[in-house]
């Protein structure tokens, strides 16, 4: 009987751990907390005096603009992190704690200081639930306690996987001349591995990989490469998280019998809040590092089509930067490119600032590898690729028109196109898996 009380344990934690932060029940649950919060706040202003209340009001805006404030120069040249209705939350929920304590101070009681202190917990709880469902910071509510939802993709060991194959499923398009062997998983696996920068000397975190079925069968089929960059500030790690790798291209996976691109996610910071711009310059060697480090990484350690036609890069952010600044200064080596939520221009802060950073003031230099100068100096007819931004930023979107609008100019064949939400794991992750058909045509996975 313990067995299977412990058994249904498990499962109703496990049903809660995969509880969503973002959708559904929560939803609900956190419209009906901003109803309650807004009666509460009407009630709390009964109870407090006129100068009470501005106090109140005064402290919350001023706090809400200080974190503004804060958010902005810890993260830029990045928009604001966060919507500007969350600020209204975060401040609504500082009116409510500020509230609450002046009235504890000046009525006390204990009815009263219950009640106040309920709706102060509410109002903190609400701004912090709404907050989140429009970041995605943290999409269940595992996630709080370190339980990352990775559907049904298993992480595992890099030393766990199997090495080289005899055997290898060859031809193009790969869908085409593929026999799914008896021996395949039904998922794919997300690993970690260390990339050194031997011939860039850049020191990079580890990278994240993602291998689909059809890389773990035996025999395995040769799979073309995706090379994913993440963004600024961040890690790889972050294409898991806010950007569902994993189970989006697992799915994929699971509709053409196990193949997908093998997915490789290296590091092109350094650190988490660095930002070396996606060039070789005085801030690091990236662009030797993703051109030669990571594909000479990638052919002595996994199996995969070495012919570049089946290679694409892509990213978010600081990552969709960097996708379009390779791809154009290495068409041979990546000659398809998704570029999601990037900038017309690698940037540490502004332009002038960026060139003195990396170049010690040299413009030549600059505009000697920046993707939107040689677009406008060359053509390109072999790159394929697309960009795509959030209907709401206002920063990145307009950015992303001017490099689609110079990719086309240099005879690429793009597209571009917006999705609902701003600078967030929302459009990025939405698009990849919309691109998944794409990506399989374009590295001749499917017909």
């Amino acid at each position: 009987m313990w067995i299977l009380e412990r058994m249904h344990g498990h499962q109703l934690l496990t049903r809660l751990s995969r509880m969503s932060l973002e959708h559904g029940h929560i939803t609900a649950a956190l419209l009906v907390g901003s109803v309650l919060v807004g009666v509460g706040t009407l009630l709390l202003l009964r109870w407090l005096s006129r100068r009470a209340a501005f106090v109140a009001l005064g402290l919350s805006v001023v706090g809400s603009a200080i974190g503004a404030m804060f958010v902005w120069l810890s993260y830029r040249p990045l928009p604001a992190q966060l919507p500007a209705s969350s600020f209204v939350w975060i401040a609504l929920a500082m009116f409510g704690v500020v509230g609450a304590a002046l009235v504890l101070v000046r009525r006390p009681g204990l009815a009263r200081g219950l009640s106040v202190t309920a709706f102060a917990g509410m109002a903190a709880i609400v701004a912090v639930g709404q907050v989140n469902a429009q970041t995605g910071t943290y999409p269940t509510l595992g996630s709080l306690v370190g339980h990352w939802p990775v559907g049904s993709v298993e992480h595992v060991a890099f030393d766990s996987l199997p090495g080289a194959e005899p055997w290898v499923q060859r031809g193009l398009p790969t869908e085409t001349h593929w026999q799914v062997p008896v021996r395949m998983p039904s998922n794919g696996v997300v690993t970690e591995a260390a990339i050194p920068g031997n011939i860039s000397g850049f020191d990079a975190r580890p990278a994240t990989l993602y291998l689909p079925p059809a890389y773990l069968a035996d025999p395995r089929a040769e799979l073309p490469v995706l090379v994913l960059v993440a963004g600024e500030p961040g890690s790889p790690g972050d294409w898991l998280d806010s950007g569902r790798l994993a189970t989006t291209v697992d799915a994929y996976a699971s509709r053409h019998s196990g193949l997908a691109p093998v997915v490789v996610v290296p590091d092109a910071l350094g650190d988490y809040d660095a930002n070396p711009g996606c060039m070789d310059s005085a801030l690091g060697n990236v662009a030797t590092y993703l051109d030669q480090d990571v594909p000479n990484w990638i052919e002595s350690n996994l199996q995969v089509n070495p012919d570049a036609a089946q290679w694409a890069i892509g990213g978010f952010s600081y990552g969709g930067t960097c996708a379009i600044e390779m791809a154009v200064n290495f068409p041979d080596r990546y000659p398809s490119f998704l570029d999601f939520s990037g900038q017309d221009e690698p940037s540490t802060g502004d332009h002038e600032d960026t060139v003195a950073a990396m170049f010690d003031g040299d413009e030549d230099a600059f505009d000697a590898v920046n993707a939107r100068d040689l677009m406008a100096q060359n053509r390109y007819p072999q790159l394929s690729g697309v960009f795509v931004a959030g209907e709401d930023d206002d920063i990145y979107r307009p950015q992303q028109e001017i490099m689609f609008e110079a990719a086309r100019a240099a005879d690429m064949n793009v597209d571009y196109y917006t999705l609902p939400g701003g600078h967030s794991g929302d459009v990025w992750g939405t698009a990849l898996e919309l691109e998944m058909d794409w990506l399989g045509r374009t590295l001749a996975l499917t017909p």
